[in-house]
């Protein structure tokens, strides 16, 4: 992993933010860069050269998330927390935006997603660009 607590600490303290040297951080790291990896690396682009300096900001960000709530990128849902309540009388719920599969349900980060998703790979019907 190239991402190590010392670096998150010197990520972090750029910020104005503290993170301790101690379990709790190693460990909310570890967890942030399985949500990296799974979210993201491993969809990201054959032909695309990353930035593996982004990556590692990312991890550091999905760590921040992950220490200030243990288990906050692993939550469960089930298909019916997967809506939005759009009326009131006669109470009417929507799908909300493309609510289908472990996607839908999955917590998101607009600033690791901004960092992250210009190298992911574009799917188009059954190929990938």
């Amino acid at each position: 992993m190239a991402a190590t607590v010392e670096g998150w600490i010197a990520y972090a303290a750029l910020r104005g933010d503290t993170v301790a040297d101690d379990q709790a951080s190693a460990a909310a790291l570890v967890r942030g860069q399985d949500y990296i990896d799974l979210h993201y690396v491993n969809r990201f682009g054959s032909a695309v050269r990353v930035d593996e300096k982004i990556v590692e900001k990312a991890i550091y960000e999905a760590a921040k998330l992950e220490l200030a709530t243990p288990g906050f990128w692993s939550k469960t849902y089930t298909p019916n927390q997967q809506k939005v309540l759009t009326a009131v009388g006669e109470i009417k719920w929507t799908v909300r935006g493309d609510a289908s599969g472990p996607d839908a349900a999955t917590p998101v980060s607009t600033k690791i997603d901004s960092m992250l998703r210009p190298y992911m790979a574009k799917v188009t019907g059954m190929f990938v660009l």
